[in-house]
């Protein structure tokens, strides 16, 4: 069985990147219409709206946390197991990992509507963006469970061999709700509301048809009556607590990022550059999780010819597309900020002086991003989490309290580049301390 996985071929440059390209292209897509959602509240609602985005992204960003940790962490666990022939251990796991997702976005969405005032203020609302933010994250939150599953279902879908389904399920749901947002948002004037249930409704499709895939039992990954073994979701989030980490460290640097900029009067300018940001840093997180299980599986199996060709092929792929991507942002900046406000606006000059600066984080992050998710896969979550910890909280928290005394703007923007760059030369020491270990290189 696990020869017929596709897993386990013998990658080429050509092969790898065809097997990875269903994920980049979901990933990417997936940051389109995450885009489109703020360009549609940013033209069709106004710029408290916008703000209201990013105040509530934090919330956001923890959902995403605990999802993409059950997700990451499970699919380096089945991907070991499958490589090693343990099907039926390995399908009992992918159970017991989709059930704990479900019982925790229940569990989320009950706590969070419940105390949702509370959890509103404490993010640095005013009075004027408290009913924006509110009226948002009460219809997110309802659609809690089936965004965990989402996140599931894209990276476990990969997991199982099938990219091309996976990135079937991303673009589907992208284009419901590019169409609902419009639908809801302009014909029917529903404001920041179209919004949440446009990206709500989105999440359900993949949940839906993730549910019904893994059920009809098409291949050696399916549903299966699962052990209770809490073993296996401790080390589900252990191994992918980086993940989590780097989740939890977005939302605290966006919280402070926000009640700098408030400071500044510049949060949707601050909404703009995340937003993009996460648009651009797509390719690298979409080729991340396309090749995790690959080296997971490898790695398994001990395959360590191919994992050292896999880790080849990825390292200079990852050199070429940091290059590409700092190239594009900084060089189209002006017209990606023209698409959220119009020129000579308060706003876009300040988020296009950003994209002066901004960009340059994008030749390292791509080092950072892959690296982490590597040791993921390899099931170091230690390393994986260090990675994240410091390109998402600890530098970019020391950077955004000191540079902004100095430089103003100016200090929020170099903030992060800074701290990709100190993230990158400790991604290259851990991978040379490790090549011996893991037999990558």
């Amino acid at each position: 069985m696990s020869d017929l996985n596709p897993l386990s071929q013998n990658f080429t440059i050509k092969s790898l990147l065809k097997f990875a390209f269903p994920t980049i292209l979901m990933m990417i897509f997936m940051g389109l219409y995450t885009v489109v959602d703020t360009i549609f509240v940013a033209r069709f609602v106004d710029t408290n709206a916008l703000s209201a985005l990013n105040i509530v992204c934090p919330v956001i960003n923890l959902i995403v946390g605990l999802g993409t940790m059950l997700a990451t962490g499970g699919s380096a666990i089945v991907a070991c197991k499958m490589g090693a022939g343990e099907h039926k251990k390995a399908a009992q796991d992918f159970t017991l990992i989709i059930s704990a997702g479900i019982l925790l976005g229940v569990l989320i969405s009950v706590l969070g509507t419940v105390f949702i005032d509370r959890i509103v203020w404490g993010l640095g609302a005013n009075s004027i963006l408290f009913p924006y933010c509110k009226e948002y994250l009460f219809i997110l939150l309802l659609f809690t469970p089936a965004s965990i599953l989402q996140v599931l279902f894209q990276n476990l879908i990969v997991t199982a061999g099938r990219p091309g389904m996976g990135m079937v399920l991303g673009v589907s749901a992208g284009i419901v709700n590019i169409l609902l947002d419009y639908i809801f948002m302009v014909p029917l004037h529903m404001g920041i509301k179209g919004a949440a249930f446009g990206t709500g409704i989105g999440y359900m499709i993949p949940a839906v048809i993730g549910l019904w895939f893994f059920s009809a039992k098409r291949g050696s990954l399916h549903f299966r009556k699962p052990v209770l073994d809490f073993s296996v979701l401790a080390e589900s989030c252990t191994n992918g607590f980086s993940e989590m980490v780097s989740q939890a460290a977005t939302a605290v640097t966006t919280f402070l990022f926000n009640r700098i900029m408030m400071k500044l009067h510049g949060v949707a300018a601050i909404t703009i550059i995340i937003y993009t940001q996460f648009f651009l840093s797509a390719l690298y997180i979409g080729f991340s999780m396309g090749v995790a299980p690959v080296i997971s599986y490898n790695y398994g199996k001990q395959e360590v010819k191919q994992l050292k060709n896999v880790f080849s092929i990825c390292m200079r792929f990852i050199v070429f597309v940091s290059v590409t991507v700092f190239a594009v942002a900084f060089i189209f900046g002006s017209p990606l900020v023209g698409f959220f406000s119009e020129k000579g606006m308060p706003v876009y000059e300040i988020a296009r002086n950003g994209f002066l600066i901004f960009p340059f984080s994008f030749l390292f992050c791509g080092l950072n991003i892959f690296t982490s998710a590597t040791f993921t896969a390899l099931s170091n979550g230690k390393l994986s989490a260090i990675l994240s910890f410091l390109r998402t909280f600890g530098l970019i928290t020391v950077l955004l309290l000191t540079l902004p005394n100095i430089w103003g703007v100016t200090g929020v923007w170099l903030a992060v580049p800074i701290a990709e760059l100190i993230t990158m030369v400790v991604a290259l020491v851990f991978l040379h301390q490790n090549r011996e270990k893991y037999h990558y290189a």
